[in-house]
C-alpha cells in the first residue's frame, strides 16, 4: 500500500501537507478557545444595568430600531461578570502549564502525537461542555475549561518541533507564518460562524461546541493517516522531497542530541530578547482578541451582527499581513538582500510600532466609526508581520531545541492572556472612550518597550548551544579541571611522603 501511495502522491510535496494540517490544527484549536466568547451570551440570563454615569461613548445608530435588532435573548445561568470573567480566562490557566511537558515529549518522541491527541481531547472535551455545564454550572465548566487549556497547550511546542523536522530555512517563514496564521484566522471564523448557528441552529447554544469539537475530532483523523513527525518516517513521500529535505536539514538539525541546554538557553540574550518580544506581541493582540467586541459593542455602539464582522475583519486582515510579509522575508534572505537577522528585527518592528500607531489614532478618531475601524484593521494587518519574525526566530534559533524555545516564549505571551482581561476591566468600568484611550496607550508602550530590547539583542542565527558537538565538550571541559586537579596533588602527597 505504502508503495501505491508513494506512486500516487510522488508529485505532491509532503511538507507543504504538514504546513496544512498544521494550519488546520492552530485553526481549530483557536476556533474551539474562542467560540465561547459568542456562545457565552447565549448561555446567561441578561443582567440589567440600572446605574448611569456621564456617557462619553458615542451615540446610537440613527437608523436602529429596537424591534430590528439582532441581539441574543434568554439565557439560563445567572452568572455574574466576574463568574464569566473566571471562566473565559480559565483557558489559560491550563494552557501555561502544559508548553514545557509538551515541548519535551514532542522532542524526544516526535510532535505528531503531541499535536494529534491534544487537538484530539480538547475536541472531545468542547463537545462535552454543554453536559458539563448543565450538570456542574459554572464550577464545572471552569474545570472542562482549564482541561481545555492543557491540551491545547501542546499545540506551539509541538507544530514548532515538526517545522523543525520539516522545512528548511528558504521556507521557514513561508511556512511557518501559514501554519500560526491558523490562529487569527480560527478566531475569525470561530466568531462569525458562532453568530450562524446561534441564529439558526434549533437547539441553541450547544450547536457551537458540537460543532467546534467535531472539527477537532476529524482533523485528528486526517492528520492521523497523512502526516508523519519527519521526512524518514514518512512511508510515501518522493525521493527527491527526502532528499532535498536531508540536505538542507541535516546542517542544524540532528537526531542524537544532548538534553536541553537550560543553562545556555536561560543565559542567551537572543533568546531573552524573543521572550521580551513575545510578551509584548501576547500582550497587544490578547488584549484584542479578548475585548475588541466590547469596544466595538459599548463604545462605538455597532450592533451584535455588524460587531461579530468588524471584529472579525481585522484578524482575517492580520492573516492577509502574514502572508505578504512572510514572502518578502524568504525572498530578502534567499536573494542575501538581507540577514535572517535584520529580516526578523524589521518584522518586529513593524508588528510593534505600526499597530501601536494606529491604536493611538483609532483612540483619538473619537466617533468617527469609519476612521476607527480603518485605523485598527490596518494596525492588526501590520501586526501580521510578527508571524515571520517573532514567531518564526524560535527555529532560527535552534532547530534541536524548538519546542523547548517555543514553550519558553510563549509561556509568556500567553501570560498575558491571564492579565489583560482584567487590567482592561479596571481601566474601562464605565465603557467610555477616554478610558480607553487608557487602555490603547497601554498598548503603546508595552509594544514600543519590548520592541527596543529585541531590536537590541536579537538574533537570526543558529546559536552555538543547539549544536551537540559544542554541548559535549563543553560539558567535558567543566569536568577536565578536577580530573587534573587530582593528578596533580598525588605526584605531590607521594614525594612528602617519601621525603618524611
Amino acid at each position: 500500500m505504502a508503495s501505491t501511495l508513494k506512486s500516487c502522491c510522488s508529485g505532491i510535496p509532503q511538507r507543504w501537507i504538514f504546513v496544512l494540517m498544521g494550519f488546520l490544527a492552530l485553526f481549530t484549536a483557536y476556533a474551539m478557545r474562542v467560540c465561547l466568547s459568542i456562545a457565552v451570551t447565549q448561555m446567561v440570563v441578561p443582567i440589567e444595568e440600572t446605574k448611569e454615569y456621564l456617557d462619553d461613548t458615542c451615540p446610537t445608530f440613527e437608523d436602529e430600531a429596537p424591534a430590528n435588532s439582532t441581539a441574543f435573548k434568554g439565557g439560563t445561568f445567572e452568572w455574574s461578570e466576574y463568574t464569566q470573567g473566571l471562566i473565559l480566562s480559565s483557558f489559560y490557566w491550563g494552557y501555561v502549564i502544559t508548553h514545557f511537558p509538551s515541548a519535551l515529549v514532542a522532542e524526544k518522541f516526535g510532535g505528531k502525537y503531541t499535536l494529534g491527541f491534544g487537538i484530539l481531547f480538547a475536541g472531545i472535551l468542547t463537545i462535552v461542555s454543554p453536559y458539563v455545564v448543565y450538570w456542574g454550572d459554572a464550577t464545572a465548566f471552569i474545570i472542562v475549561r482549564t482541561l481545555l487549556g492543557v491540551f491545547c497547550g501542546c499545540m506551539y511546542p509541538a507544530s514548532n518541533v515538526m517545522l523543525s523536522q520539516w522545512i528548511p530555512l528558504s521556507e521557514r517563514s513561508k511556512a511557518g507564518s501559514m501554519v500560526f496564521a491558523g490562529g487569527p484566522l480560527g478566531t475569525v471564523f470561530a466568531t462569525s460562524v458562532s453568530g450562524l448557528i446561534l441564529e439558526y441552529s434549533s437547539i441553541g447554544w450547544p450547536a457551537v461546541f458540537y460543532f467546534f469539537g467535531g472539527c477537532g475530532v476529524v482533523w485528528f483523523i486526517v492528520f492521523m493517516l497523512i502526516c508523519y513527525n519527519n521526512p524518514v518516517e514518512h512511508p510515501f513521500i518522493s525521493d527527491n522531497e527526502l532528499k532535498f529535505l536531508q540536505e538542507e536539514l541535516s546542517e542544524h538539525k540532528h537526531d542524537d542530541t544532548p538534553p536541553v541546554p537550560w543553562k545556555e538557553i536561560l543565559t542567551s540574550k537572543p533568546v531573552w530578547a524573543l521572550t521580551v518580544a513575545s510578551f509584548g506581541n501576547g500582550w497587544g493582540f490578547a488584549t484584542l482578541i479578548s475585548d475588541l467586541n466590547k469596544y466595538m459593542s459599548s463604545v462605538l455602539k455597532f450592533s451584535i451582527q455588524d460587531n461579530g464582522y468588524l471584529s472579525s475583519l481585522p484578524f482575517l486582515c492580520m492573516w492577509f499581513g502574514s502572508i505578504i510579509s512572510s514572502w518578502i522575508s524568504d525572498w530578502l534572505i534567499v536573494k542575501d538582500k538581507m540577514s535572517a537577522t535584520n529580516v526578523r528585527k524589521w518584522g518586529t518592528t513593524i508588528a510593534s510600532v505600526g499597530p501601536a500607531l494606529c491604536l493611538i489614532g483609532a483612540s483619538y478618531a473619537g466617533c468617527n466609526r469609519v476612521v476607527v475601524v480603518t485605523m485598527i484593521t490596518l494596525g492588526m494587518t501590520l501586526l501580521g508581520s510578527s508571524l515571520p519574525s517573532i514567531k518564526v526566530n524560535v527555529l532560527d534559533l535552534s532547530p534541536n531545541y524548538a519546542g523547548s524555545l517555543m514553550a519558553l516564549t510563549n509561556v509568556f505571551a500567553a501570560g498575558t492572556g491571564m492579565v489583560t482581561p482584567s487590567i482592561v476591566g479596571l481601566l474601562t468600568p464605565h465603557q467610555t472612550l477616554e478610558e480607553w484611550r487608557l487602555v490603547f496607550w497601554t498598548i503603546f508602550g508595552v509594544f514600543l518597550g519590548t520592541n527596543v530590547i529585541f531590536v537590541m539583542y536579537a538574533s537570526g542565527d543558529v546559536q552555538e548551544w543547539n549544536d551537540p558537538q559544542y554541548l559535549r565538550k563543553l560539558r567535558e571541559s567543566k569536568k577536565k579541571p578536577k580530573i587534573n586537579e587530582e593528578v596533580e596533588l598525588l605526584p605531590v602527597t607521594k614525594s612528602e611522603k617519601e621525603h618524611k
